[in-house]
Parts: structure tokens; C-alpha cells; sequence
């Protein structure tokens, strides 16, 4: 009989994630950078991971996407240096979630973004994801913390202790970090949230109403 596999004890990492690209999905268009931060709630910093790739072959840049890039030099400059190829980046990055010192959760702003293209590419240079097939989205946590409409749900919409005085310049490192740091300050307002529901003394008991008198 096979044993039992005792349970993983391991604290969960958030893996910040941040992708910058030429289109908007993958395969037609590519990544042309990424990275990722693997941040404890507390916002300790475990590891960091980014790297700038060479574009897929037959690929070409979405012309809406290419323009906007063109508002961005600083950021495109940025990303087109040290190009490395995807082969050789996912498989080096792929082994770096899986060293990390916990169970690692892929977590964006918005998830459906950077992880499609993240977990695409894992998938067609690896063949695997540490992550699962799943992401936590910053988007939808902040939607149920304050209520908003879920479009309506934005950085700029939430309170302003959310967010440390960090650079969001496109930069994927960079973004990562302000993301990953927003993140763990949502987290600990949901928490703090949690705790204070805990020590509510339990509601009580409503008397029932005497029956009525059979006829």
C-alpha cells in the first residue's frame, strides 16, 4: 500500500509577476520581457527573476501594442537589451520558482494578462508549471476589499496606505515590486479584517416565538 504524502507545511510565496510584450496575447506576438518577485505577506523579498527575450520566430509586433511603445522609449530601451532566448530563459526560471523556499503563487495585476502569457510560454519551453493552472488576480482582491464594481476596481481607485512609494515605470522588475508590495498590503488589511470578525463575541441566540395554538 503506498504511504501516505505528508502535507506541504510550507508558508506560501507570492510570486509578483509582471510581463511586458508586442501584442496581446502569445504565439502571433511575444514576450519581450518578464519578472517576477517572490515576496513573503510580510513584503520580505525571498527572490527576484527577470529576464528580456528574443521575440518568438514568425512573430511580429501588434501595431496598437507597437505604438504605445513608442510613448515608452525609456521602458522599450529597457526591455531590448541582454536578449536571451526563451529556450534558455523559461527552463532557468521555471527551476528558480521551484527552489524557492515555499509553495509559490503566481500573483498579478491582472492575472489573466501576465500569467497567459507566463504560463504559455513555461509550457512551450518547459512543459510544466510550478504555479499549477492557476493565478491569483491583485484586480479581484481589491474588487471584494472595497467594494467597488469589479471595472471599476483600479490602482488608482484604492486606498492610498495600499500603496508604498514605488516606481511603476514599465520596467518589468520594477512594476513587479510595486504590484508585489500592493499586494501584501491588501493582504494584511484582509487579514487584520479576518481577526477582527474572530474576537466578535458570538451573536445571540434569538428566542423563538411561541407556536401557535393548535385550532
Amino acid at each position: 500500500m503506498a504511504k501516505k504524502q505528508a502535507p506541504d507545511t510550507r508558508p506560501e510565496i507570492y510570486v509578483s509577476t509582471d510581463v511586458e510584450a508586442d501584442g496581446p496575447i502569445p504565439g502571433p506576438h511575444s514576450m519581450l520581457s518578464f519578472a517576477s518577485v517572490a515576496m513573503l505577506a510580510d513584503k520580505t523579498v525571498v527572490g527576484t527573476f527577470s529576464a528580456n527575450l528574443e521575440t518568438l520566430p514568425g512573430a511580429a509586433g501588434h501595431p496598437v501594442q507597437m505604438q504605445w511603445w513608442k510613448t515608452q522609449p525609456e521602458a522599450w530601451a529597457a526591455c531590448r537589451r541582454d536578449l536571451q532566448r526563451p529556450e534558455d530563459a523559461m527552463p532557468r526560471y521555471v527551476e528558480w520558482v521551484e527552489s524557492l523556499p515555499g509553495k509559490p503563487v503566481f500573483v498579478a495585476f491582472p492575472a489573466g494578462f501576465d500569467f497567459t502569457w507566463v504560463f504559455w510560454y513555461m509550457m512551450r519551453f518547459v512543459g510544466r508549471s510550478p504555479f499549477g493552472w492557476a493565478a491569483l488576480d491583485i484586480k479581484t482582491v481589491g474588487f471584494a476589499l472595497t467594494g467597488l464594481p469589479y471595472r471599476k476596481a483600479v490602482k488608482a481607485a484604492f486606498p492610498a496606505h495600499w500603496h508604498d512609494p514605488l516606481p511603476h515605470t514599465h520596467v518589468a522588475l520594477d512594476d513587479a515590486l510595486e504590484q508585489g508590495a500592493l499586494f501584501c498590503n491588501m493582504l494584511t488589511e484582509l487579514r487584520a479584517r479576518e481577526a477582527a470578525l474572530a474576537a466578535l463575541p458570538p451573536a445571540a441566540d434569538t428566542p423563538e416565538s411561541d407556536p401557535k395554538p393548535a385550532v
